[in-house]
């Protein structure tokens, strides 16, 4: 992308923050008299992020200094590596043990768990033993493949991966994220269910969102809010490029009185469907002023209809994500940023 505005670089983009207090989002902003805002990121282990000068201070190497000074920043982080991988207890410990009690972390759902296949390698030894002959060989897997216990085994690993946050009061949600080719349905809808009915007794509060536009036509829009309402689902409002039959619109909803959440992915429409590059890569988008401006009164809408909102920058490349943060957040406390305007 050579758009200078929407991807100038780490430099620019960090010199868009001039004026603005580093601690600007490190805590959650208080709507009313109970409502809050809490505003961070879908990183904080992109190798873009991660790269020196960028976010992190010198010094800030190890995966404990990372998440140590990125929970001195933000509030709220998004979990994205549980997509690829069922977490495991000790990992869940560690976060907590590095992060405020109050620092809240959001978990992408596994592939498994919203239909996607993964990586046969990438599961647990213990499952992929269990594995029939017929499957052990593949080099992906989808749920519907498994046998039933090996199913209900992955969504057990899953939650009790969890736990520790659960149990620490510091898991916000988990993100059901489908893919773009699950589209409206009886068939769809009833996974959505099931998926909330297999987590719920862990403990696990779950967001669904959307990448198909059938949930969000002319026909099914209404119809979709309610069913997220009658079942207190959170729905996930989305920023991200339009026109495709995987793009949701800026729909601003509030399905349950406990949770709302606005994520970011930037309008980066020439990467939005790209196949072979990197989440960073396909993300890579820095909003300008005028754009975050336009949700604000969006997001102040939602978190009074909601006890939590969380607003997630999802644009994870360089430090693009961490400035938007800030910015959103310095926008939200009505404090005014430096113009972002740049020549050229």
């Amino acid at each position: 992308m050579s758009d200078t505005t929407h991807d100038p670089g780490p430099d620019a983009a960090s010199d868009r923050l001039d004026g603005v207090s580093p601690d600007i989002a490190a805590s959650p902003l208080r709507i009313g008299d109970s409502a809050t805002i809490r505003i961070g990121t879908a990183s904080w282990t992109d190798p873009t992020m991660t790269a020196a000068g960028v976010f992190y201070p010198e010094g800030a190497d190890s995966a404990e200094e990372r998440l140590n000074y990125y929970a001195s920043r933000f509030p709220v982080v998004e979990v994205d590596a549980t997509y690829y991988a069922l977490p495991v207890r000790r990992t869940a410990e560690l976060w907590v043990e590095r992060t405020p009690p109050d620092f809240v972390f959001d978990i992408k759902a596994h592939a498994l768990l919203t239909g996607q296949p993964t990586e046969t390698k990438r599961l647990p030894r213990a499952i992929r033993d269990a594995l029939p002959p017929t499957l052990a060989d593949k080099a992906r897997l989808y749920a519907k493949d498994l046998p039933g216990e090996l199913q209900a085994e992955v969504w057990h690993q899953f939650a009790d991966g969890l736990a520790p946050l659960a149990e620490s009061g510091q898991l916000g949600a988990v993100f059901l994220q489908y893919p773009k080719w699950f589209f409206t349905s009886s068939e769809n809808r009833d996974a959505i269910r099931e998926a909330k009915a297999a987590l719920e007794p862990y403990g696990l509060r779950v967001a669904v969102e959307f990448r198909n536009a059938t949930w969000f036509n002319e026909k099914n829009a209404e119809r979709t809010l309610r069913f997220l309402s009658d079942h207190d689902l959170a729905f996930v409002m989305v920023d991200e490029p339009q026109g495709f039959k995987s793009s949701v619109p800026p729909t601003v909803a509030v399905t349950s009185p406990d949770l709302a959440i606005v994520r970011f992915h930037g309008r980066n429409a020439e990467t939005w469907e790209a196949r072979g590059i990197t989440p960073a890569e396909r993300f890579r988008y820095l909003y300008d002023r005028a754009e975050l401006q336009e949700w604000v009164p969006r997001v102040r809408q939602a978190a009074t209809k909601a006890r939590e909102t969380y607003v997630l920058m999802n644009n994870c490349f360089s430090n693009y994500g961490t400035t938007n943060a800030r910015e959103m957040a310095a926008l939200l406390s009505d404090l005014e940023p430096e113009d972002d305007a740049r020549p050229g």
